[in-house]
């Protein structure tokens, strides 16, 4: 039963004085130009122009900006002006209908023709707009009426014109963009803290990973000494992998999967089922065999690893966290030995050389730095997930009426 001051409508539950409309009636759907098409070229301009790649979820990525020559005297038809809203014409089907606003950034700059411009009528706002695309609502939408190829979904302007919007006043759709502007700042935050602490972690890495930086307590009135690798500190050593770990293989998971077992199944992609018999119960570094070979895992709780998945047997006298983070240093890629899938060879890469501290010391120090980035990152990642699930909590309430904000 639908409470007091409620509707039922074709998205839902809203309250009364809202409307439903299709987006044709609140905004004018612009098609931009296609890049080989007939268009006149006298007295022609060499103007930005905005691709697809250029319109992201929620961003625009102008880092790369592509130029076309077009006549003056279309200029002004094609022109994206602020306050436009821009939608891609293709994509993922999951991101259909995602875009931006655009603010003038480049002017003038004109749209290639997959990528939508919405210019919105008076009683609709772009920022309102922009977030009314996100909700479930307009998802369910865009999957129904968008067209699925084999790789790509696509969406027409006849179909994009149809969607149904929900629209409360116009002083309520501004206290609505006002208050998820504020998450998306969070968001925007976040999310820059968390690249900044990636590239401090890189960095910190590739200094203390090679003996650049040193540690306190750690090589005080040592120099370095030249070896095939470079300069390394004197008290290093070049060792190759295979002596201090052995590299292993996989095994077929088909006898011992269990549904809700005690122990992942892990695969180059990650895992992929569940066991309660595991393969290796001691400290791991894991790379890829076949397929993905660039991105190690460290494993230090019990798990099987399927045929495509080398683990490692790694010697006591070895940190295996340690060695994880130099497997994380090395180019893979250039050990990849097939023409096709890329593939590694478990004796090629024992036979991979690298610099460590000799004392184990030394290497169980700079796994507690490195580790405790890792900590700290793991928790910004956290933070972040719970953020985008108090908006998206946040749109659900705002943008059906539940909860009001004047």
């Amino acid at each position: 039963m639908v409470r007091a001051g409620y509707k039922q409508t074709a998205v839902g539950v809203i309250p009364k004085e809202w409307k439903v409309s299709q987006l044709c009636d609140l905004a004018e759907i612009r098609s931009g130009v296609a890049k080989n098409s007939n268009v006149s070229v006298n007295n022609p301009i060499l103007v930005y122009y905005l691709r697809v790649a250029n319109v992201q979820d929620g961003f625009l990525e102008l880092s790369e900006m592509s130029k076309i020559k077009i006549s003056r005297n279309d200029l002004k038809r094609y022109t994206v002006l602020p306050g436009d809203v821009l939608m891609n014409e293709g994509g993922d089907l999951d991101k259909l209908g995602r875009g931006s606003i655009w603010h003038g950034q480049f002017n003038p700059c004109i749209h290639q023709n997959h990528v939508f411009v919405i210019r919105c009528g008076s009683q609709l706002l772009p920022q309102y707009l922009n977030i009314w695309s996100s909700t479930i609502t307009a998802n369910r939408y865009f999957m129904v009426a968008g067209k699925q190829t084999t790789n790509l979904a696509s969406i027409n302007k006849t179909s994009l014109g149809k969607l149904p919007v929900a629209t409360p006043s116009l002083t309520e759709q501004q206290a609505i963009a006002e208050a998820l502007s504020d998450m998306d700042g969070l968001l925007d935050g976040l999310t820059k803290l968390i690249a900044k602490k990636r590239h401090i972690k890189t960095a910190t890495m590739q200094q203390l990973l090679t003996g650049k930086t040193r540690l306190p307590g750690f090589g005080e009135g040592k120099g370095y000494k030249q070896t095939e690798l470079g300069d390394i500190p004197e008290d290093w050593e070049v060792v190759e992998l295979g002596e201090l770990l052995t590299i292993k293989h996989g095994r077929d998971q088909k006898e011992i999967v269990v549904v809700d077992g005690c122990y992942p199944i892990l695969a180059t992609g990650g895992e992929i089922g569940r066991t309660n018999t595991p393969l290796y119960s001691k400290p791991s570094v894991l790379i890829g065999r076949k397929g993905t070979i660039d991105k190690p895992l460290y494993m230090d709780k019990p798990f099987w690893t399927v045929d495509t998945l080398f683990y490692s047997e790694v010697n006591k006298t070895s940190s295996p966290k340690f060695l994880y983070y130099k497997f994380n240093l090395i180019d893979w890629y250039s050990y990849n030995e097939a023409s096709g899938v890329p593939s590694l060879n478990a004796k090629s890469i024992e036979k991979i050389a690298i610099a460590q501290p000799v004392s184990l010391a030394e290497q169980q120090s700079i796994v507690k730095v490195l580790s405790d980035m890792d900590k700290e990152l793991e928790s910004l990642e956290t933070r972040l997930h719970k953020t985008k699930a108090i908006k998206q909590g946040m749109m659900q309430e705002l943008l059906t009426g539940k909860t009001r904000l004047i």
